[in-house]
């Protein structure tokens, strides 16, 4: 069934997804995951093989106009000659080898720098953050990359970072910072404030004495249950207004 024999016409849901991604760049800067150098992005709802990412611009500042358009290779789709970001690739080799994923994150969350230079463990343990999952891989451009710039600004580089990733929804990046990958953009939000939370809650607990990290079942259950249709809405509800835009 299409959007259009459902109901709802096509310009109406491209309306809705771009109109979430601007909010979501507010949102994450918002909430200090997203600094001035990240990005989000989210999957063409109406092509699977394009994506949307804001022009090269902070996060806190992006507006409807500054998005673009991409293919799954970080093709600038039409004539548009703005400059995009050059780690935009870590968003396209995601989306085409994870037809699961259809929002993602790049921050550098400063909790989460410590957890990608170290063996400390960044698992849940506390129930907002079992949206992360129980595992959090690792990737080290150095291993295959030597020494870089260390963005990731080419195909093959988001490729080897996305076979990090796997199947979950949180990869490290050494001395860089994260990526998260979801469903869509109030889940990948979701886990965004959920690692950066967790990291600085695990610092925190461990000048006190030893993490007791949540169980795999407790991270499974919880998790399941704050990526639900009713969480997700009351938390979009939440950050949507301390962004400064209420009645969204």
């Amino acid at each position: 069934m299409t959007s259009e024999t459902s109901g709802v016409r096509d310009g109406d849901v491209l309306d809705a997804a771009l109109t979430a991604l601007v909010l979501a760049n507010r949102i994450l800067a918002r909430e200090e995951v997203i600094d001035d150098f990240g990005h989000v992005s989210v999957r063409h709802p109406l092509n699977p093989e394009r994506y949307f990412l804001s022009r090269s611009r902070s996060p806190a500042t992006v507006t409807r106009g500054d998005i673009m358009e991409f293919t799954l290779e970080g093709e600038q789709v039409g004539n548009d000659h703005r400059r995009p970001y050059s780690e935009r690739h870590i968003h396209g080799a995601i989306y085409k080898d994870r037809p699961d994923v259809n929002a993602v994150t790049h921050h550098h969350a400063r909790s989460v720098i410590p957890f990608t230079m170290t063996d400390v463990s960044l698992r849940p343990m506390f129930h907002m953050a079992s949206v992360i999952g129980k595992d959090i891989p690792r990737w080290d451009s150095q291993d295959q990359f030597g020494d870089t710039n260390m963005l990731v600004d080419s195909m093959e580089m988001g490729h080897a970072l996305s076979r990090a990733l796997n199947g979950n929804r949180v990869v490290l990046l050494r001395g860089h910072g994260c990526v998260c990958a979801g469903p869509d953009l109030r889940s990948v939000i979701m886990i965004s404030v959920g690692l950066k939370d967790n990291a600085a809650l695990v610092q925190a607990t461990r000048q006190m004495g030893e993490v007791k990290y949540l169980t795999d079942g407790e991270i499974e259950k919880s998790g399941a249950m704050l990526l639900g249709d009713m969480p997700l809405a009351r938390a979009w509800d939440y950050w949507v207004t301390r962004a400064g835009f209420s009645g969204l």
